[in-house]
């Protein structure tokens, strides 16, 4: 086997110095730092992507209509549970730059929902009064005022067909009195209204067929489902459950003078019942003390005899 070396290579190098540069100032090279120069204008078209880390990003914006159509979600899914009321009051006060939408939502849904949900939707606004008051911002609270007639009418319409939300109209109108929310002449007049629309002899919503009084005529017949009583029996005994919990409890920036000025008001006037019960306190007060003076003199003698 042999090989021929005639064939001639004929290569045409031309070797370059590298440019003198001085090592102590010299940087080390990055292998993976590409020689292609960017084009600035094709780097300020590009859109970054922002889970990698190229470049910084706002907040987006939500649109009005997707900001109601979530609330309006978050009315419809309240319940018994103070975590609910209080996860939709949190996103009303999120956007509260959008304050008046949400508040029309609130009406919406009282006037088109269940007897079940408008009476959550009553509990709810208690809730949303109370953090619009810790957030300072009291929009909320104003509005609520301004067209608290137009929330009763709708849980507790006219013709009688929401006289089981009767209680729970007024359960919340005296939280929010309370809570100076609401003033008590606005209470009064709205209390009036309350008495001719309790025309049911019980408001508990165990009845599956309720059939109120008449009112101008026309007799207003509501028939419940099952399944809405047993909802409504089971979210009651929640709420009677967690205000058995919390009935003792009082605020911790109430007054001294505003809690006595409530004792004040819930006590009655004296009268002769009271003198009455005063004499017979004492007669047996009397009639106690004797008996143990007669019961000493006793161990007295004994022991002296002994």
């Amino acid at each position: 086997m042999s090989f021929s070396h005639s064939a001639n290579f004929d290569f045409d190098f031309e070797f370059t110095s590298p440019p003198h540069t001085n090592r102590a100032s010299s940087k080390p090279s990055n292998p993976f730092e590409s020689s292609y120069s960017h084009d600035p204008v094709v780097n300020s078209s590009s859109v970054p992507i922002p889970d990698r880390g190229h470049g910084t990003t706002t907040q987006k914006r939500m649109d009005p209509f997707e900001v109601r159509i979530r609330f309006t979600q978050h009315l419809q899914h309240l319940n018994a549970s103070v975590t609910s009321a209080n996860k939709a009051a949190q996103y009303a006060l999120k956007y509260r730059d959008m304050d008046e939408d949400l508040h029309s939502c609130i009406l919406e849904q009282l006037e088109r929902n269940t007897m079940n949900n408008r009476a959550n939707i009553m509990y709810f606004i208690e809730h949303l009064c109370d953090a619009s008051a810790r957030e300072s911002h009291t929009a909320y609270i104003r509005m609520m005022e301004r067209d608290i007639l137009r929330v009763v009418d709708a849980v507790a319409p006219e013709d009688g067909s929401g006289a089981a939300n009767v209680k729970v109209v007024r359960k919340v109108l005296q939280a929010l009195q309370q809570k100076s929310f609401l003033l008590p002449q606005t209470i009064l007049e709205i209390e009036e209204c309350l008495k001719e629309r309790d025309t049911l002899p019980s408001s508990s919503p165990a009845d599956v067929e309720m059939t109120p009084a008449s009112r101008n005529g026309n007799v207003a017949y509501v028939k419940l489902d099952k399944k809405q009583v047993e909802q409504r029996i089971e979210e009651d005994r929640e709420r009677h459950k967690r205000l058995r919990e919390n009935i003792w409890a009082v605020p911790r920036n109430e007054d001294l003078e505003v809690e006595f000025g409530k004792l004040w008001d819930e006590t009655s006037d004296l009268g002769e019942d009271d003198f009455i019960l005063y004499e017979e306190e004492a007669a047996e007060r009397r009639e106690a003390a004797r008996d143990w003076a007669e019961e000493y003199s006793i161990k007295v003698k004994v022991s002296a005899n002994e």
